[in-house]
């Protein structure tokens, strides 16, 4: 009687721990992206790395990249394959100490960065995908005006691997950010 009673409450509890493990997956992910996301902008800042390319269009109406099955990135620069969508580039952030993102890796993350026409001070776009989405030949989700695609905190199982981790856009200034460079990128101040 005592093992159907036991049996009787792990089969109550299995999928309570499988959703608690699911979700605190998720969010180890969600941080790493975060990560990765700093790294960026504090490598940015210092003229580490390249800013990406400008672009005219709306962050909304950037496209996400598309997965061709394969990935060649070595850690901490541009991504040579896939090739990134017009007017962004993808940035390798190496956690696993391998040297490259591999599309293997559960904790490689891909930068995709993008920015607008401003010359001087400009508004920056990021989106983090996980480096394992990579995988598969697909094209990424993406944020638009009327839908949110980025990935739920909150999941069941292994989350869906197409939509960005992450997606955040912040102000990239000169080293000394003057108050005529923001007027002039706003269409002035009155």
């Amino acid at each position: 009687m005592a093992i159907v009673v036991v049996g009787i409450l792990l089969v109550g509890l299995a999928p309570v721990f499988s959703l608690s493990v699911a979700t605190r997956v998720q969010s180890r992910r969600v941080e790493l992206a975060t990560q990765a996301t700093r790294s960026y902008i504090d490598a940015l800042r210092s003229g580490k790395i390249a800013e990406p390319p400008a672009t005219a269009s709306s962050f909304t109406a950037t496209s996400a990249p598309t997965a061709t099955g394969t990935l060649t990135c070595t850690a901490n620069s541009p991504c040579t394959v896939p090739v990134a969508p017009t007017g962004t580039s993808l940035y390798c952030v190496d956690f696993d100490s391998s040297g490259t993102c591999e599309k293997n890796s559960v904790t490689d993350m891909i930068v995709q960065a993008f920015r607008d026409n401003a010359s001087s001070s400009y508004a920056l776009g990021i989106r983090v995908y996980r480096a394992d989405a990579f995988s598969e030949s697909t094209t990424f989700l993406q944020n638009t005006s009327t839908t949110k695609n980025t990935q739920n905190t909150f999941t069941g199982g292994i989350g869906q691997r197409t939509a960005p981790l992450l997606e955040i856009t912040t102000e990239m200034n000169d080293a000394v950010p003057q108050y005529s460079d923001l007027c002039a990128r706003l269409g002035g101040c009155n």
